[in-house]
């Protein structure tokens, strides 16, 4: 159980230049925010950040956008960050917008090990452009391919030495299903705990997901 918990640096070693990297948050509440800052100290770059939207300026992946590490960026929105925009129109940032809840579902079928979901939303629009329309009992739906990544980024409350994890009322957002869906789980978290201090009731990311925990994770604040 030891082994799981590791420095900021020894979690962070494998993330490489080109890494597809899930990051949780939901405008960069549930983030996890001393591993944004320690890939900003490290300096990777050409990255392929999955997340929900790109955050406030100088919080959450803002942080790694500005600092101009992020090749593409898959995301639902991204008017909150003007960088998104400025870096989009000077041709240095693909962005990718996926409606949220697709978004959310090609995540899912990811961790689930679906070959993909059918969703109506999109239909007729420029999100239809290049995917296959499936039409069942009448109704034309759009199949959207499943998201998995090397490494998920998510953020803990409370996390026991196994890996068992709570989050603490929004900050739950995309964590748990990011957790789910990449190579390797990193979970920054603001408490490590004891096994069975987590009641099992309340275990909202179970411990056979997570690789890597590290300590040191604040308490949020806007």
């Amino acid at each position: 159980m030891q082994k799981k918990i590791k420095t900021l640096e020894e979690a962070i070693a494998p993330i490489k230049d080109g890494s597809v990297i899930m990051v949780g948050g939901f405008m960069g509440t549930g983030t996890p925010e001393i591993l944004m800052d320690a890939l900003v100290l490290k300096g990777i770059k050409d990255l392929v950040i999955i997340c929900n939207d790109g955050a406030y300026p100088k919080r959450g992946v803002a942080k790694l956008i500005a600092n101009k590490q992020v090749k593409t960026l898959i995301a639902s929105h991204v008017g909150l960050n003007p960088e998104v925009g400025q870096q989009m129109d000077r041709g240095e940032l693909e962005v990718i917008l996926v409606p949220q809840g697709t978004l959310a579902e090609r995540i899912r079928a990811g961790g689930t090990g679906l070959g993909g979901v059918l969703t109506p939303t999109g239909v007729g629009t420029i999100v239809a452009e290049g995917k296959q329309v499936i039409t069942i009992e009448g109704k034309e739906y759009l199949l959207e391919m499943p998201l998995k990544a090397d490494f998920a980024l998510i953020r803990g409350s409370v996390t026991d030495k196994k890996g068992n994890v709570w989050y603490n009322e929004s900050t739950r957002n995309f964590n748990p299903l990011m957790a789910m869906a990449a190579d390797t789980v990193i979970v920054a978290t603001e408490k490590i705990v004891e096994v069975g201090e987590i009641d099992p009731n309340n275990v909202m990311t179970p411990g056979i997901f997570v690789d890597v925990i590290v300590g040191g994770e604040k308490p949020w604040q806007m």
